[in-house]
């Protein structure tokens, strides 16, 4: 079965492995991938670490990307222009919570659209 993937940006590395780590104790199938951090792993966020955790997590069937702070949107929108699909769509929605919905969301084969629409009604 392929999942809606979900990516987790963070300015921090931990802070993007945490939350991938809390959801994995519940959900195990879905395709999460992170990009926390820098490409010297320093405080911040990177278009380059957002664009491999995208490929990374998709499955066929989109992509949520959640995120911690202003800048990482920015990055967040960066990446999904530069790669052309209409099947990314980034989440206004806290990134511990949001991410956990998505998740258990997509862990019971839903399409993106009724995943996003899950996640918005909680938000």
């Amino acid at each position: 079965m392929t999942y809606v993937g979900i990516v987790l940006i963070s300015h921090s590395s931990k802070i993007a492995e945490g939350v991938n780590e809390l959801i994995r104790q519940v959900v195990k199938d879905v395709p999460i991938a992170t990009a926390g951090g820098t490409e010297e792993n320093e405080i911040g966020t990177s278009i380059d670490k957002i664009q491999a955790a995208i490929s990374k997590a998709d499955q066929g069937k989109g992509v949520l990307l959640f995120y911690d702070l202003g800048s990482a949107k920015m990055n967040a929108e960066m990446a999904i222009e530069m790669s052309g699909s209409e099947h990314i769509h980034l989440i206004e929605a806290p990134i511990v919570e949001g991410a956990y919905v998505a998740a258990v969301e997509a862990s019971m084969g839903k399409e993106l659209d009724a995943v996003v629409e899950r996640v918005k009604e909680n938000f």
